[in-house]
């Protein structure tokens, strides 16, 4: 990591200045403005005005409370993080320093909370890991298990479409053991800044598992990474496993090239092939379970007994209107119908009504005959799900009942009695919550629209 000050050409100007100005409170600089990461694969790239920027999530977060850095004029920092080794080096250059009342960062603290070890003191050290560890992802992969392939069929992202065919020397591997906290040492920094509210897993855990995603370089034989997931083994009583996938990361010179498509694809053949109790995401971002449901729907498809558990609930959505019913339909998939997914792909329960949705969605043709119908059947599942089956009935209050042991949670649950202020507090919330009921409503149609559209066009 190296500074730079740049002292100013007129000292004794800058001296009487001082002397008869007011100094003034140092309002900071946010980290995000001053910050520039570039990943690198060699040192070419170093210093190269055409090097890969990447855009975190948000530095701000790794500089106090407020995201700022105080006592620095002309702040510039510009960290090089290797994607062959992953240590990273910060060039940090700045006119002067002063404590306008808040400090001087110490931007060295900040950034190694970012990199740790990564963070490598010397340019040319920095320079010299092309050369010295250029084999290091070789050298985690010999000791992992290479994953057979399956046939890419998923849909990434925002592209058009997946790789239609895999590139031979791309293959998934699964770290396991002590290798798992080596290499995810080196990959915490990309976790940090590029996956959003994330947090390390715990590598002393041996239930960990990272499968990486790496390509044989033409030039000899180093290997690149190019993405990774970790998953992690729960105990399901009596005697079964579930997985479930804690990070998935793509780094970002080859996303919306399929490669986190296959990287769920693998994990859902280890599911089967393992015959786990099922495969679980945790808190998925919204383009991942975009692509995760894209490649569901597509095996969903597949599955001839999916379509014979269509059939009732698509000829009702033709043939009735559901507007005028007094209760709402029952649109679900059967219960042996979720059961046998679950059995048979590994899909969860939760995951599969959604695809039970979309897979309804492609089977209205042509929808636009039958939104009003598909979208009452929407509404009412989002009605069901924020407000409970027992809306309609006697109002539930709560009165908080301060105790010594948490005031902030502590409170009773009652059922009114035709209690007319509750019924006047309904009132009055009824249209705000109309109005959040059809945001979601729509919002949800929106995600169905774009996966079905994803799917169908893949299907032609």
């Amino acid at each position: 990591m190296g500074t730079k000050h740049h002292t100013s050409s007129d000292p004794i100007s800058d001296k009487k200045r001082r002397r008869v100005g007011f100094s003034k409170t140092d309002a900071g600089i946010e980290a995000n403005e001053c910050i520039k990461i570039y990943l690198v694969s060699s040192k070419d790239e170093v210093d190269s005005p055409n090097s890969f920027q990447i855009e975190p999530i948000d530095l701000n977060q790794f500089f106090g409370d407020d995201g700022k850095i105080y006592g620095y004029q002309g702040l510039k920092v510009t960290v090089w993080l290797s994607s062959i080794s992953f240590h990273a080096y910060a060039d940090i250059s700045f006119e002067s320093t002063s404590d306008g009342g808040k400090g001087v960062t110490d931007l060295k603290s900040s950034l190694q909370n970012i990199f740790a070890e990564n963070l490598v003191e010397k340019k040319d050290d920095f320079l010299r890991t092309f050369a010295t560890e250029c084999h290091y992802v070789k050298s985690i992969a010999s000791g992992a298990e290479a994953l057979p392939r399956t046939p890419s069929n998923g849909c990434s992202g925002n592209s058009d479409c997946h790789l239609k065919e895999e590139p031979a020397d791309v293959e998934v591997l699964r770290v396991s053991g002590i290798m798992v906290g080596h290499l995810y040492s080196r990959l915490v920094p990309l976790v940090l800044l590029l996956v959003d509210g994330s947090n390390p897993i715990d590598v002393t855990d041996p239930k960990w598992e990272i499968y990486i995603l790496v390509r044989k370089v033409q030039e000899g034989s180093c290997m690149k990474l190019l993405g990774f997931a970790a998953v992690y083994r729960f105990h399901r009583y009596p005697d079964n496993m579930r997985l479930r996938l804690g990070q998935i990361l793509v780094l970002p010179p080859y996303q919306r090239k399929g490669y986190g498509c296959s990287l769920l694809e693998v994990l859902n053949s280890v599911a089967i092939s393992e015959n786990v109790y099922d495969l679980t995401v945790e808190e998925p971002e919204d383009s991942l379970q975009h692509v995760r449901t894209c490649i569901d729907v597509k095996r969903l498809i597949a599955l001839d007994s999916i379509h014979r558990a269509l059939n009732p609930v698509v000829s009702q959505l033709k043939q009735e209107n559901l507007s005028k019913k007094s209760q709402p339909c029952q649109c679900g998939p059967p219960g042996s119908i979720i059961e046998d997914v679950r059995k048979s792909l590994k899909i969860n329960k939760k995951q599969f009504l959604q695809c039970w949705e979309i897979l309804v969605y492609l089977r209205l043709d042509p929808i636009e005959k039958y939104m009003e119908n598909y979208k009452t059947m929407i509404s009412n599942r989002v009605k069901a799900d924020v407000i409970g089956k027992e809306s309609d009935g006697a109002g539930k209050r709560l009165i908080d009942i301060p105790t010594e042991f948490d005031p902030e949670m502590s409170f009773a649950m009652f059922k009114s009695q035709g209690d007319d202020a509750t019924a006047i507090e309904k009132d009055d919330n009824q249209t705000n919550q109309d109005e959040q009921l059809r945001q979601l409503v729509d919002e949800r149609l929106k995600q169905i629209k774009s996966v079905a559209e994803k799917v169908a066009a893949h299907h032609v």
